[in-house]
């Protein structure tokens, strides 16, 4: 043989090897295909699943907003009552500041008083008593009114 068969022959045995590889390497692409296959088939049933799981939990997530929205509803009169409970303590406890306020102006006045006439001894403390039971008679008669107001607001 001369060298043209021999590099024909040669030629014949690589294009043999070349061949073998890819048709090992066409083999392996065909199986990725059918895999690639398998799962396109299988996609529509499995979407169809996820599409029915994602409208149950819909469904579900409507039904517990709904029934939150009702126990809201429930409890919403019970806020507006204790808004108004310390709406009324507010309004209680700022008039009873104001009475202790004044109480307290007035007794410190009725003290300079009977400093300046020099009052001391029993008198002074006759006049002092007389002076306090007055003002808790006061103190008692605006939280009566005060009570009052707050059952009549109740009421309306």
């Amino acid at each position: 043989m001369d060298y043209l068969g021999i590099g024909v022959l040669i030629i014949g045995i690589v294009f043999a090897i070349v061949s073998i590889f890819l048709i090992k390497t066409l083999n392996n692409l065909a199986n990725v295909l059918k895999g690639v296959d398998k799962t396109v088939v299988k996609l529509p049933d499995q979407l169809d699943q996820v599409m029915s799981q994602t409208s149950d939990v819909l469904n579900t997530s409507n039904d517990t907003l709904a029934d939150v929205n009702e126990k809201i509803k429930a409890l919403s009169p019970l806020f507006y009552i204790v808004g108004d409970i310390g709406e009324s303590s507010r309004k209680l406890t700022s008039s009873l500041v104001d009475a202790t306020a004044s109480m307290k102006k007035n007794t410190s006045s009725g003290e300079t008083k009977v400093k300046e006439k020099d009052v001391s001894g029993l008198y002074g403390a006759v006049a002092l008593g007389y002076y306090l039971t007055q003002r808790r008679k006061a103190l008692k008669e605006a939280a009566a009114g005060s009570k009052a107001s707050m059952a009549a607001g109740r009421e309306s």
